[in-house]
């Protein structure tokens, strides 16, 4: 008990000291072996990964010798590759039986301690990166502030804020909720309806600082709504919700398990179709032709389908829907896989528990993906659909130094993912052999 008090505490603050210890001038990480798919296709045997501010230096052939200023991690019996990127996570929420009554049971306090935890189990699974899809009450902001500034350990978040919604949609947060209680919600709770609505919304989220957009295009599987799979917004209001993004700068992610929803959100220009459903031939073709990434989130289709067996886990509406969507997610991915289609690694964590994003690579190798071809999606991939090509997803020189490292051989089995040694988040360590290591304290 007390060292999860400790583990918690450590987590959520970095506690003030009078001194700080000089950091080393370089790291030097020694690995057995090195998987990097955006510098070589195949495992790289005996490497030394120099880490200087934080970033790459270098990666020179050979276990390079530590100077007196030097610090040498040793991970020659290891597999090292870079820090992995779950591209569709939700940090501030964790399925649960019976959780739909959370949201009138705890207070966003509540949540924001809760969401600091999932960032902690998230960082140490060897995610040092993730999207957010979709939180609430500002807590998902928040919580990628506190990261950033260093008073909450976790991994780099780029977040969406409220999802867009139609009324009554997916991310319509008052479904199945007593109207003269909650009333009827506007684009400030994320609910748009016309082109003007949708380009209303996607300004206040773009004003709250969000880093990139999501909508619901159809229905969901764990939402209190009633169609998990039809088309939700028309293709005018998509398509002024993602010019209004790229005109900051942002893209837009596109919830969809229907096909009908899937077309018009390609041709209204989203960056990313996440889960993909019923996905037809000719929504893959499209996807293909314009480069739009699938995040298939395997791992949450499985998991919504496992619970959904657990008496009262879900509502009666839920279990259904999450017994006829989940079990499909898997064989979606192994078409759209062997049609070409851009794939981007993502998991919808919190819909499972946090920290087991990398079952993910175990489900993709059951259908057939090498593991290369995995961590792939997992690093280049989703660093070029989040727009950071030349500073995330790799180790070659000047990119953030995002490093883990696994005891097994992934390349044989991929669940030796799910046991992650190592992690080094931006030149820093936050796992060492298997535990968690503490922020050193900050002078204040």
């Amino acid at each position: 008990m007390r060292l999860a008090i400790a583990l918690v505490l450590a987590a959520v603050v970095a506690a003030p000291a009078l001194a700080q210890t000089a950091p080393p001038a370089r790291v030097l990480v020694h690995c057995g072996t090195l998987l990097d798919p955006a510098a070589s296709d195949e495992p790289l045997g005996e490497r030394t990964v120099v880490v200087e501010g934080g970033v790459v230096a270098a990666v020179e052939a050979g276990y390079t010798a530590a100077g007196g200023a030097d610090e040498a991690v040793d991970l020659r019996a290891a597999t090292c590759m870079p820090g992995l990127i779950d591209m569709h996570t939700h940090l501030t929420s964790e399925s649960r039986r019976g959780g739909y009554i959370d949201d009138f049971r705890l207070s966003p306090a509540d949540k924001a301690f809760k969401a600091a935890q999932y960032a902690l189990s998230t960082v140490l699974a060897g995610f040092t990166t993730v999207r957010d899809l979709g939180g609430s009450e500002g807590i998902d902001l928040a919580l990628r502030d506190a990261v950033n500034r260093g008073d909450v350990v976790g991994p780099r978040i780029f977040t969406a804020g409220k999802s867009l919604s139609i009324t009554g949609g997916h991310a319509d947060p008052t479904n199945s909720y007593r109207e003269d209680i909650v009333g009827v919600p506007t684009e400030t709770l994320g609910v748009v309806d016309g082109a003007d609505s949708a380009r209303r919304g996607a300004r206040i989220a773009i004003k709250r600082g969000a880093d990139v957009l999501k909508i619901t295009a159809t229905g969901g599987v764990l939402s209190l709504q009633g169609d998990g799979s039809g088309p939700h917004f028309a293709e005018d209001e998509i398509r002024a919700i993602v010019e209004t993004a790229a005109d900051r700068g942002l893209k837009v992610a596109a919830h969809a398990h229907g096909d009908e929803g899937m077309q018009r959100a390609i041709r209204g220009g989203v960056a990313s179709i996440e889960h993909g459903t019923y996905m037809s031939d000719e929504t893959m073709r499209m996807m293909r032709e314009r480069g739009v990434y699938l995040v298939p989130t395997i791992t949450a289709g499985k998991s919504v389908a496992d619970s959904a067996r657990i008496a009262g886990y879900y509502t009666p509406r839920v279990t259904e829907k999450s017994l006829e969507i989940g079990p499909l997610i898997q064989d979606t991915f192994r078409r759209a896989y062997a049609a070409g289609v851009p794939i981007a690694f993502g998991t919808d964590a919190g819909v499972f528990r946090h920290g087991r994003n990398a079952n993910e690579f175990a489900y993709m190798e059951e259908v057939g993906v090498p593991f290369m071809e995995a961590l792939r999606f997992a690093t280049v991939n989703a660093a070029d659909l989040l727009g950071r090509g030349g500073e995330l997803g790799s180790l070659q020189p000047g990119f953030a130094a995002d490093l883990v490292a696994v005891a097994g051989d992934p390349l044989a089995d991929a669940a030796a993912m799910q046991d992650v040694a190592f992690v080094m988040k931006g030149g820093a360590v936050v796992k060492r052999d298997g535990q968690f290591v503490p922020p050193p304290p900050r002078a204040r």
